[in-house]
């Protein structure tokens, strides 16, 4: 019997870059759709004012992005990216336990009280009725990834002795919870203008600490 030969992998020229791998125009791709849904929103944006605002053709636009939904899920994506490495890093080697949980709610707040988190925010919640899978996927990455996070911190610093914790994950949604009182429900519902002011973060996150510390903090003999 001829054996069948084996399918070979497609090659492509060392200059020729991949269709929808070029780095430049995917970057020139989100810009333009950061434009469009600041301004429009996710229901009013198109892909051709997608395709105008980022000056590519809509055939280019649709190698890149198959659908609007794709395309608004990868624009969240690198602006989470360009902040949450920051958030995640101030938990990563403080010795100090309060310090720790101030810096990462500190940055938690700022980021999603920002203008373009807000927006997104909003955004998947005008949608997530009729598009429940965007807003799963929003949540999964977002919220619950960074719960998730804080909830492997917290395990650690138990196990060091620091902390109490019977359930890691609704301490860590407690926590969360707390750092955005009173700052978070303004802003999205537009009764505040503008972000919270530094003063303003410290002192509610700082309270949030104080309350989260009470609760499941160890207290050191002496």
């Amino acid at each position: 019997m001829t054996a069948i030969p084996e399918p070979q992998a497609k090659t492509y020229p060392r200059n020729r870059r991949v269709a929808g791998g070029d780095p430049d125009k995917r970057h020139q791709i989100l810009e333009g759709a950061h434009a469009v849904f600041t301004a429009r929103g996710f229901d009013a944006a198109s892909m051709s004012d997608i395709a105008a605002a980022a000056n590519v053709s809509k055939g280019t636009l649709y190698v890149y992005f198959e659908d609007k939904e794709r395309l608004f899920i990868a624009l969240i994506e690198r602006e989470r990216e360009k902040q949450k490495q920051g958030m995640y890093e101030a938990l990563a080697d403080d010795p100090d336990l309060a310090h720790a949980l101030g810096n990462f709610g500190e940055r938690l707040v700022k980021l999603i009280t920002g203008g373009f988190a807000l927006s997104a925010q909003r955004i998947v919640l005008g949608v997530a009725e009729r598009m429940p899978e965007l807003g799963r996927e929003f949540y999964e990455r977002g919220p619950m990834q960074g719960a998730q996070r804080l909830a492997d911190f917290l395990i650690r610093r138990a196990e060091l002795g620091e902390l109490a914790i019977e359930d890691p994950a609704l301490a860590a949604a407690q926590f969360v919870d707390l750092c955005q009182s009173t700052l978070m429900r303004p802003r999205l519902f537009n009764a505040l203008r503008t972000p919270p002011s530094e003063a303003e973060i410290t002192r509610v996150v700082g309270a949030a600490v104080t309350m989260f510390l009470a609760q499941y903090g160890v207290r050191k003999p002496g």
